[in-house]
């Protein structure tokens, strides 16, 4: 039924099917004096009809609606007398035995309806179809919003308006607790294995899942689709209202013609004149602005590789992406114009305001993380391109493990230098920083100072307390490496060999560290001509990476 009706609203706004049937020439005894009975009317031959009516008749398809059913069943007696006492024109459109049949397309000669005009038929039925999908939602915001316009009497851009901010804070709630949830995550997500399995792990795609589900789960870390949680609202219900303000701006709906203000008086109508681009050009502005706060404290040097490239193009599509929007601004009605200047305005107040410190204490928010993106000193952080003082955050006042995270955070973005005075600055007031030792010595490893390297990787080991601690692992090949590159390969070997005689870890990156260090022990035993005792590590390498058994090959065959 549904169907139907807007199969019928479509047609009729195609100028298909008329809202009244044609006009015939009636019997009226005003134009005609002379009396005739409806008797003598119907006795008269067929050629005596009036020449419209037939011409009409003539146009009815074979399969319609009946005109008895439509008249509620008023019929002619063989007398030519109307039953229930109607008029005499109005029986006479009553008068067949087979009844009047109304046609749905007008000035169908042949009774083909929607086929003389070809695929266009089908074509509406198709529309027909999908705006039936919106019909219900649409046509309550509608409902919605008429009856907000008869309780307060206020102008219709007033309404778009004060509606749109209604529409906002009721999905607030939504956005906060995304917030809260994606602070959790980041939060916890460094204590969680990655997701894919890493390169040479041996792990299978679905093994390494499980366990990052497991060790998510045990931890009480929140689902990722947290971070689509408002997404997957904002954006049916922006498209949601924008389609009945839209459809209300297209059927002429009461008052929108008069609802505007300023130049946009008659909101049905498309911009034009000398003020018209200024909605379009609003329209294309925010949706810039907007674009440039959300990537305001993302800075591509900090995510190196496939990811930094995604997002940079990203940005770039989005920046390009305003100017089709200033187009099609131009073929909008202002109605929806008024909607989207007012939500896009919404979007930019609710970027700012959740920046503020205070604001987001009040809403339980955690802090944004601030990125130490400067060169460091003792007393303060500078900017390193423009030397104007950005952050006057004191060095000093930084706890350890602070110090220690921010160094961990440029050393995974690959800006070591920036790392390593952070460090050393972390160990001057915690000796007792293991991780800060380990990742000093990686990165001197990495700069070929072996020595140093070696060090600080030993340093690391006599301050590890637990003989099960997984940075033992890292500490134990850091020594191992940095030795043997350095010449000194039975101290290289020895700390290898305390390596292998560890617990293999769970973790998937410390468990490929491990397997790597016995790799290296069985390539440099092998090298110092102990082939048996190199073939005994390569094999339990080859074990969890395949890869190792082209060096067991070669042990073996040697």
């Amino acid at each position: 039924m549904v169907l139907a009706t807007r199969l019928v609203r479509h047609l009729r706004r195609r100028r298909l099917f008329p809202r009244f049937p044609p006009p015939v020439n009636r019997y009226n005894p005003l134009q005609n004096p002379s009396p005739v009975s409806s008797s003598d009317y119907f006795t008269r031959s067929p050629t005596s009809f009036n020449h419209n009516i037939q011409s009409f008749y003539a146009k009815i398809p074979s399969r319609s609606f009946s005109w008895d059913a439509y008249t509620g069943g008023t019929s002619v007696d063989s007398g030519g007398s109307a039953s229930g006492g109607a008029a005499g024109d109005d029986a006479l459109i009553g008068n067949s035995k087979e009844g009047l049949e109304l046609s749905p397309v007008d000035g169908s000669e042949t009774g083909a309806g929607l086929s003389s005009l070809g695929t266009d038929g089908s074509r509406m039925m198709e529309e027909a179809v999908e705006e039936s999908v919106w019909y219900y939602p649409v046509h309550a915001v509608i409902t919605l919003l008429d009856g907000y316009h008869d309780l307060t009497g206020l102008p219709w851009w007033l309404i778009i308006s004060t509606s749109t901010l209604a529409l906002r804070v009721s999905l607030l709630p939504v956005l906060i607790l995304q917030l809260k949830k994606a602070g959790e995550i980041a939060k916890l997500f460094p204590k969680l294995p990655p997701p894919f399995p890493p390169p040479l792990s041996g792990r299978s795609f679905r093994d390494q899942f499980l366990l990052f589900r497991k060790k998510r789960q045990e931890l009480g870390c929140p689902s990722f689709l947290w971070n689509f949680a408002f997404l997957t609202v904002q954006v049916p219900s922006f498209l949601l209202w924008m389609t009945a303000i839209r459809r209300m701006c297209l059927d002429n709906h009461s008052g929108l013609d008069s609802g505007g203000t300023l130049w946009f008086q008659n909101l049905t109508d498309f911009p034009h004149g000398i003020l018209g681009p200024v909605f379009p050009i609003l329209i294309a502005s925010l949706h810039y602005i907007n674009v440039q706060v959300s990537f305001q404290t993302f800075k591509f040097e900090n995510y190196p590789g496939i990811l930094g490239l995604l997002a940079k193009y990203y940005k770039l599509y989005l920046d390009i992406l305003a100017i089709p929007l200033l187009l099609i601004g131009f073929h909008i009605p202002q109605g929806s114009l008024v909607y989207w200047v007012t939500n896009s305005s919404l979007t930019l107040v609710q970027q700012l305001s959740l920046r503020n410190s205070y604001i987001r204490m009040k809403l339980g928010l955690p802090e944004l993380v601030v990125r130490m993106r400067d060169k460091i000193s003792r007393e303060n952080v500078l900017h390193e391109k423009s030397g104007l003082l950005e952050h006057a955050i004191s060095a000093d006042s930084l706890s350890p493990e602070k110090l220690l995270d921010l160094a961990l955070e440029n050393l995974a973005a690959g800006q070591q230098d920036k790392a390593l005075p952070l460090l050393g600055m972390a160990l001057e007031k915690n000796p007792e920083l293991v991780r800060a030792w380990i990742a000093m010595g990686q990165i001197l490893c990495s700069k070929k100072l072996f020595l140093e390297a070696a060090e600080h990787f030993e340093s690391a080991i006599s301050k590890i307390q637990e003989e099960e601690d997984v940075l033992l692992v890292l500490a134990y090949f850091g020594a191992g490496v940095s030795h043997i590159c350095q010449g000194n390969k039975s101290m290289g070997i020895d700390h290898l060999k305390r390596l292998a005689e560890l617990k293999e870890p769970d973790g998937p990156m410390d468990k490929a560290c491990y397997y790597s260090g016995l790799v290296m022990l069985g390539s440099t035993l092998f090298q110092e001509g102990e082939k048996s005792e190199a073939a005994k590590y390569l094999r339990i390498a080859a074990a969890y990476d395949p890869g190792a058994n082209r060096y067991l090959k070669e042990c073996e065959d040697g």
